[in-house]
């Protein structure tokens, strides 16, 4: 079975992932927290992606792949964001990232497969995205860089969501009203569910994608690229 390493895990689209890929891989989940108790072949490794160097001594000695899933929701209008705000929007989204990285590429064994996570907003010009957009941009032009400079041997691709029902996102879907009026912004008339993205992250993690390297994939709901209202 394949070894890959989740950056967290514990929630959303993380969590989505690990049940998709635990019957026939050993999946390690690196994370603040773990309280799953149902899903075998799953080893938690204690780590909070702002302050800790990941230990890969608890890591096997080849991995297939990795995601780096922690990220962040910050929306507000441009005046009312401090630079520290976009300090730590860009620690957590995209240093911390480059860290797990650093740490990591030297078990990732030849045909591996690194998933990463942007947002339609760095593509597709959004109000009060400043922050957040600016931070997944630096992971889009990371990712294909990446990519550039380790192919063939490893693969590295980006999701950029729209919006997503997780816990992330929990304050901007938390009533039906909201949840109406967010679906009704996308051409599919919804908003994202975890396993929407953890379905395309297992596909690039997949021989099936193995012709795939330095992209960019819109899981929106169609919101990047068509008007319909």
């Amino acid at each position: 079975m394949k070894n890959i390493l989740l950056i967290g895990g514990s929630h959303g689209i993380g969590l989505a992932l690990a049940r998709l890929l635990h019957e026939n891989h050993n999946v390690y989940i690196a994370s603040r927290t773990w309280e799953v108790t149902d899903l075998p072949n799953i080893k938690h490794i204690p780590f909070d992606a702002l302050t800790d160097a990941l230990d890969t001594s608890t890591l096997p000695e080849q991995l297939n792949g990795l995601v780096y899933c922690p990220g962040s929701i910050n929306l507000k209008p441009f005046k009312m964001l401090s630079v520290d705000t976009f300090k730590e929007d860009m620690q957590l989204n995209f240093f911390s990232l480059v860290n797990v990285v650093k740490d990591v590429l030297p078990k990732l064994a030849d045909g591996s497969s690194i998933v990463f996570f942007s947002t339609v907003a760095v593509q597709t010009g959004m109000p009060f995205h400043t922050s957040v957009a600016a931070a997944k941009g630096a992971i889009e032009g990371f990712t294909k860089s990446l990519a550039a400079e380790y192919a063939p041997r490893i693969r590295v691709n980006a999701i950029a969501p729209s919006l997503v029902d997780t816990p992330l996102a929990a304050r901007l879907l938390n009533n039906d009203k909201k949840k109406e009026m967010m679906a009704q912004r996308h051409p599919l008339k919804r908003v994202g569910e975890a396993t929407d993205l953890a379905k395309i992250a297992q596909f690039l993690l997949s021989p099936d994608s193995s012709w795939m390297t330095g992209q960019i994939i819109g899981v929106d709901g169609g919101l990047s690229t068509l008007n319909v209202n």
